[in-house]
């Protein structure tokens, strides 16, 4: 990708981030992911000379920082607090330096639902969507839409809770999910033109990447089970499709409030169109994980690339 200029480190000495807690596990339902993502950041870390520990959760990290031993933190804790922004404010009121987006840009984006009217209102695209109250009516909703749809919590992620809608028969298994989980869900039209993510690293938009799984839905199993996913990088092979897909990743990103690093989740409509879906704002650093592929793609490898978000918590480099 030889458009995309990557700038080289601004810090070289690994003293210079003091000791860094990894942020990791947590209680969400993200959790076994987040282990999996925390150990090699934390593997990364090591090998390059920072001084970096695991934490296990907020209230371990509550006590670590009590205790004098972290000067900034890696947060690698999917979902949950780890991505709501009730990290983020108790992170910024302590003084603590942290990775990723803040306050504003967790909260908002951890809210499928209210991350989508945002975007409407910046007039960026997205798919077509009906918000479902806590005991609302699913199959309303579902209808108000139409077939082929998706209903997924507001706020989960690695595809918690997600139901694929072809027609009536598919509804049962929603219908008695709606009728327990204790918050708001969405029903969203489902698109058939291709799904891609463009990873975000300061103010660079990486290569996209189209995923391809084996069975046609981009699942839990899919993402960090299966062996036959196919991760297509750069995801399309037209430059101005390219250049295109980036460009409204990062209009999309800043728009919610982000800056950092995160991935956000494109769609293209059958007719062409990219619609976007949402963000991560602690993206998955797994094995099966987007965003190291396609860091790769431009010449940043694992370590490289947790060293530069690690970078973006030191003042004079973030610009903040």
């Amino acid at each position: 990708m030889s458009d995309i200029a990557v700038p080289p480190l601004r810090i070289t000495d690994a003293l210079r981030f003091g000791r860094v807690a990894v942020l990791l596990g947590g209680v969400s339902s993200e959790r076994e992911v987040s282990l999996n993502s925390g150990q090699n950041v934390l593997d990364a870390l090591l090998a390059g000379g920072v001084q970096a520990f695991a934490v296990d959760g907020v209230p371990a990290l509550v006590e670590a920082i009590r205790a004098g031993k972290v000067d900034r933190v890696f947060n690698i804790m999917h979902g949950g607090d780890g991505e709501n922004g009730v990290l983020q404010g108790l992170l910024q009121s302590l003084g603590v330096p942290y990775t990723g987006p803040g306050v504003l840009g967790s909260a908002l984006t951890m809210d499928k639902i209210r991350t989508k009217q945002v975007w409407q209102a910046a007039g960026l695209p997205t798919a077509s969507f009906v918000r479902i109250p806590a005991g609302g009516d699913l199959l309303a909703a579902v209808r108000t839409l139409g077939f082929p749809v998706f209903v997924k919590p507001s706020a989960e992620g690695s595809s918690v809770g997600v139901f694929k809608i072809e027609g009536e028969a598919d509804l049962a298994p929603a219908v008695a999910f709606a009728s327990t989980y204790p918050g708001e869900l969405l029903a969203e039209q489902m698109l058939t033109g291709g799904e891609f993510t463009v990873a975000i690293l300061g103010d660079l938009a990486l290569p996209s990447v189209r995923i391809v799984p084996a069975n046609g839905w981009y699942d839990y199993h899919a993402k960090y089970i299966a062996e036959d996913t196919q991760y297509l990088c750069p995801g399309l092979d037209d430059a101005g499709d390219e250049a295109r897909i980036r460009a409204l990743a990062l209009d999309g990103f800043r728009a919610a409030g982000c800056s950092g690093w995160g991935r956000v989740d494109v769609m293209r409509h059958a007719d062409g169109r990219f619609l976007l879906m949402e963000v991560n704002t602690a993206p998955g650093m797994t094995s099966h994980s987007l965003v190291p592929k396609e860091a790769a793609q431009v010449g940043i490898g694992f370590e490289d690339l947790c060293w530069r978000i690690l970078e973006q918590t030191v003042p004079e480099v973030a610009g903040r």
